[in-house]
């Protein structure tokens, strides 16, 4: 039987890293002497970080018993003083994954004994142009499940939307600071970006990776973001 450190190996080298056919639908695949389960990961043509050292994955996927569908998280191989790896199946809705994030985030940000300051949480997901598995940072990012009050300035991220709603205006995910900005305030709201709870978590980072790329690198203070 595998150990946990060949295993890991065998997902970032062998899986990913050197395939020699990039399909339209990554697998990590993970192993155990009673199964193997597989963990599809969302794509993008951006790579937000290409390169995470000193890390410890954890798996969310996607389990079905009879009608229902459930988001089973495996961290055993999870430190708390190292990076964490969220391998999350791309077909699982937010309103399940979510909360299981939650958890393991709070786990590690109460922890004193191992804690490191350096250590950051990053989803992954497969770079379909550069052929390689890339890295979402999310670290400093909170979390609530619960519709935002009426003093935030929200943008809305609908399921099945490319545009972000503004008020009643549909935008762009790259005009979201210009227009924001735009507005004469007498007294600047906090930003706050609500993404519905049945959206898929691909659809998710699909919008995280613009958000990294167009708004989240301009900001001081990370939004919260409300799942509902």
């Amino acid at each position: 039987m595998k150990t946990p450190k060949s295993i890991n190996r065998y997902f970032y080298k062998s899986r990913i890293l050197n395939m020699k056919y990039f399909s339209l639908i990554i697998a990590l695949l993970l192993f155990s002497c009673e199964e193997k389960k597989d963990v599809l990961l969302p794509k993008s043509n951006i790579s937000i970080v290409k390169n995470v050292e000193d890390l410890s994955p954890i798996y969310i996927f996607l389990k079905i018993e009879e009608k229902d569908t459930i988001a089973e998280v495996n961290r055993k191989n999870s430190i708390i003083s190292t990076n964490w790896i969220f391998n999350i199946d791309k077909r699982l809705p937010l309103r399940l994954v979510i909360p299981e994030v939650i958890k393991l985030q709070e786990k590690k940000r109460v922890e004193k004994a191992h804690k490191n300051e350096k250590a950051e949480n990053y989803y992954s997901y497969a770079d379909s142009v550069g052929k390689n598995l890339a890295f979402l940072p999310f670290t400093k990012v909170y979390y609530k499940m619960e519709k935002p009050n009426k003093e935030n300035f929200v943008f809305r991220f609908r399921k099945g939307k490319k545009e972000v709603l503004m008020g009643n205006k549909e935008i762009k995910i790259s005009e979201i600071l210009q227009r924001f900005y735009s507005i004469k305030f007498e007294r600047v709201p906090d930003v706050v970006f609500l993404f519905d709870k049945n959206m898929s978590y691909e659809e998710y980072i699909q919008h995280k990776i613009l958000l990294q790329k167009y708004v989240s690198y301009n900001l001081d203070k990370l939004p919260v973001e409300f799942i509902f």
